[in-house]
């Protein structure tokens, strides 16, 4: 994440999870971005402005008539500096006043004049949440295009279990990121396939290749930022879930196959990132296979096809996106592998590019289309060349409705 640049303007609200705002407040700064900190009167007796003085280098406001201030209106100075606007946690009381209007302290004073993307992240006892009042006033937020962050289920402070934790840090940092992202890829669903596959030999070993599936979670990740609905197929790797992406996870490449196949037609965009073993062994032993003195030899057997079947299987206006990683002949290959499995766009990268392949955070490619065109895309941070193919996609998207 990178908000270099970008101003936050954080609301801390009078819950016990006012503690975990020093955390957020941590991770924002860490990530470039400027934190401007507001309190209620409340949250004081949570937790101490100086800590977020200290954590954030800039004074926390609390007091809407302090007079050790600028010449500037404080709370409308803020309001236009923000980028983003977060209230985490956010009780049910500033949860009602955000919805009605009512602005009779700092933060709700601020929230009031504000015309940046608001972030709210409820936090309270699970009674005060499920109350219908608090429902409504959440849906009225929503409805005027707030970015709600649900609150987690679990024991809360007072002793009940149920729902009103503060969401994680990580989630509402998501939920910052998303909210100043353009959300060009709303309301399509895509399916993005990561890591390599593993074909059992025996129950000890398997085949398998070098795939990190770095470059897959990285397009899961951006498409879920723009607004995607992604389901992310991965194989074995040692990767987070990107934040909003449903993940399934498989193992070999029968599995994968079954996992694509039977969610394709749901899809807008298929994006296969996956190295699928092309071959596994013909037989799995049942127990571990024991070295002696004689050479040994296996028996390998051709797995489905994947993105052959998507091509033939494609639906009007559904675009499939392949990808191709060679030792030699990229571009020859990689436009025969365009034509042959009928897809729309194709990732071609080499191994022999110092920084691009398996288990860099970088990658260079060449991308290919089904009109002839070829794009050359230096190398680059993962998380842009994947912005880079949700962009080339958009645009062919756009093409063919």
């Amino acid at each position: 994440m990178n908000l270099g640049g970008k101003t936050i303007v954080l609301c801390v609200t009078g819950g016990i999870a006012a503690y975990k705002a020093a955390d957020l407040t941590s991770k924002l700064r860490g990530a470039g971005a400027q934190v401007r900190v507001l309190m209620t009167e409340s949250a004081t007796q949570f937790i101490t402005p100086m800590t977020f003085e200290v954590l954030s280098g800039y004074r926390a406001v609390v007091d809407t008539f302090d007079r050790n201030f600028s010449w500037e209106v404080e709370h409308v100075s803020l309001a236009k500096a923000a980028d983003v606007f977060v209230i985490a946690p956010a009780t049910a009381n500033i949860i009602a006043k955000a919805a009605h209007g009512i602005a009779d302290d700092m933060v709700s004073t601020t929230l009031l004049a504000t015309r940046a993307p608001v972030v709210i992240a409820p936090a309270m006892n699970t009674g005060m949440y499920d109350n219908p009042v608090t429902g409504q006033n959440l849906e009225t937020l929503r409805g005027r295009g707030v970015h709600m962050v649900e609150p987690a289920c679990g024991r809360l402070a007072c002793g009940d279990t149920g729902r009103g934790k503060l969401a994680d840090t990580n989630e509402i940092l998501h939920a910052i990121e998303q909210a100043l992202t353009v959300q060009d890829l709303a309301d399509l669903s895509l399916l993005v396939t990561a890591g390599p596959t593993q074909e059992a030999l025996d129950p000890v070993r398997f085949l398998s290749n070098h795939s990190s599936g770095k470059m897959g979670y990285a397009i899961a990740a951006r498409a879920a930022l723009r607004g995607a609905k992604v389901t992310l197929v991965s194989g074995p790797t040692a990767l987070a879930t990107p934040a909003g992406v449903t993940r399934v996870d498989i193992t070999s490449a029968r599995e994968m196959f079954d996992a694509v196949v039977s969610r394709a037609d749901r899809q807008d965009i298929i994006i296969k990132a996956a190295a699928v073993g092309d071959y596994r062994p013909e037989t799995e032993a049942q127990d571990k296979l024991k070295k002696s003195n004689d050479e040994m030899n296996i028996a390998l057997t051709r797995n489905p096809d994947i993105l052959a079947e998507l091509g033939r299987k494609k639906r009007p206006g559904q675009l499939l996106c392949g990808f191709a990683m060679e030792t030699q002949n990229l571009l020859q290959n990689a436009a025969d592998k365009l034509r042959r499995k009928n897809c729309d766009m194709l990732v071609a990268n080499s191994l022999r590019e110092a920084g691009a392949g398996f288990q860099h955070d970088t990658n260079a490619a060449t991308l290919l289309f089904a009109d002839g065109r070829q794009e050359t895309v230096p190398l680059m941070q993962k998380e842009e060349l994947a912005d880079c193919i949700l962009d080339r996609l958009l645009v062919l998207r756009e093409s063919v409705q």
